[in-house]
């Protein structure tokens, strides 16, 4: 059940009407009525996977009560690495096997064995990497004694799959998420308004901008030998509007339902591309999964409190890990190694934590040195996308030659823009879509100060722009980029 479907139009009213007005006497029979929900949204994809969700929910939950039954660390260490290389895998299995196999048997061809080594053919399980992260938080959060384990299994439940996360995030710590599930939930109009401008915002930028942008951006990958250099740049840096707007519009939308049902979710993006260094860009992309290799795999290294040598190891176990989490492929990979690469002189000089604040905080516009910083960030991150979105690595690096050649100079051939709007309609919301979240880079979301706003008639009219302009100007429906995730 996709987030911009029909089928989503009718859930998410219902839910909140038994919600708030039949099933609201107690959190119990909420939380029941949230879980019962989050299945049925699962099983819209495909129930056969429903079953591997509830088992992973299970295995953590009972795990996590049997490390509290037991003092004895020989014991809770067998339950801990039970649940850890359960969990690992049966990532290994659907996310990762092929690629293992794959690569083994290039690897045994190089050196003259070959070697014909099973693959297997299964889907991958929608959002199988969220929930995964989801409970191997909570089993390491109960096994350092950080949280003590729930004992009531649909609240647990609940957390795993709550229904506006289950499928591509943000990913939750059990800390933040499960008091507010055990929490007494009462009615709030004003949250629920801005959980309702989250969602508005969060459409606009998915079925507007980013799959108006695909259609561009898959023409241009698809077909870059019959391009510019100029053209192939403009699709790199129009692959990079998609996927920002395409995830962290999923996200805006996720965080918003969630409003609507009084639980506060993780933020997730911070204005990302307003970055003036990749440390800061890091901190404002995908932010519960960076908070999350930072706090479950880079502190417990020693971070950056021990030898140089060791953070410069460090940084790049948890990039290649981020890379290798978002799938089976070396372009993956070697997108995570750049990135480490742009993130290594920062750490070397000491700079990685020079931008905590908000660019230009207080101030309308940035100054030279800031515009010339984003601009700058943001052009290596655009080449580090060219890598993520590539089929291979041999296209990528094609690619990057092709932009690197003298036909860079030229201006961008017109047969890429070949879609259901002219691009001069799509650069225009581009550019509407930066102004915005600039002028709203200092609050939780773009439209967030758009509640502040006195004059009724402005305010609803700008609702009812964004809404006709999703309904008319929105792209052919595009899955969201990190289901595949």
């Amino acid at each position: 059940m996709l987030f911009n479907s029909l089928h989503f139009a009718l859930f998410l009213p219902l839910i909140f009407i038994l919600y708030w007005f039949v099933f609201n006497r107690t959190v119990r029979i909420q939380n029941s009525l949230l879980l019962v929900s989050s299945y049925f949204f699962y099983a819209c994809w495909d129930y056969r996977f429903l079953f591997l969700l509830i088992f992973s929910t299970l295995l953590d939950y009972f795990t996590a009560l049997r490390m509290k039954e037991t003092e004895k660390p020989h014991l809770r260490k067998f339950w801990f690495w039970l649940s850890v290389c359960i969990n690992l895998g049966f990532l290994a299995i659907f996310k990762y096997y092929n690629f293992f196999s794959s690569s083994f048997a290039q690897a045994l061809s190089l050196v003259g064995i070959k070697a014909n080594f099973v693959t297997l053919s299964v889907i991958l399980p929608v959002g199988i990497s969220f929930y995964t992260f989801h409970g191997l938080s909570y089993v390491i959060d109960v096994y350092k004694k950080r949280i003590q384990p729930v004992s009531n299994f649909v609240d647990y439940s609940v957390f795993v799959s709550f229904f506006p996360l289950l499928v591509a995030g943000p990913i939750e710590r059990a800390t933040h998420l499960l008091p507010q599930i055990r929490a007494k939930r009462s009615f709030d109009y004003s949250t629920a308004m801005d959980g309702m401008r989250q969602i508005l915002w969060g459409l606009f930028k998915k079925v507007v901008i980013a799959d108006n942008c695909a259609e561009y951006a898959n023409t241009i990958f698809a077909h870059s030998a019959n391009f510019s250099g100029s053209t192939n740049l403009l699709g790199a840096i129009i692959f990079a509007t998609q996927i920002y707007c395409d995830f962290s519009g999923y996200s805006d939308i996720a965080l918003g339902t969630a409003r609507l049902l009084g639980i506060e979710l993780l933020r997730n993006f911070a204005f990302p591309y307003f970055s003036r260094d990749i440390a800061e860009f890091w901190r404002r992309w995908h932010i519960s999964l960076s908070s999350w290799f930072r706090d479950y795999v880079y502190i417990p290294l020693g971070g950056s409190k021990v030898p140089k040598w060791k953070s410069v190891r460090n940084i790049f176990i948890i990039f290649l890990l981020s890379g290798f989490w978002h799938g089976a492929n070396w372009t993956f990979l070697f997108w995570g190694a750049l990135n480490a690469l742009y993130f290594l002189p920062l750490l070397l000089l000491n700079r990685n934590r020079n931008n905590l604040e908000i660019v230009a905080q207080g101030k309308l516009l940035p100054s030279i040195k800031e515009l010339f910083q984003m601009l700058t960030t943001f052009a290596i991150t655009v080449l580090a996308w060219i890598f993520f979105r590539a089929d291979n690595l041999t296209d990528a690096f094609h690619y990057l030659s092709r932009i690197f050649s003298r036909s860079l100079f030229s201006l961008p051939q017109g047969n890429a823009f070949i879609a259901s709007f002219h691009p001069y309609v799509i650069f225009l919301l581009i550019g509407i879509l930066i102004i915005v979240e600039w002028f709203g880079r200092e609050y939780k979301y773009a439209l967030a100060d758009m509640g502040l706003v006195k004059n009724k008639t402005i305010r609803y009219l700008s609702y009812y722009l964004l809404a006709m302009t999703i309904f008319f100007v929105g792209g052919k429906g595009q899955h969201f980029i990190y289901f595949q995730f």
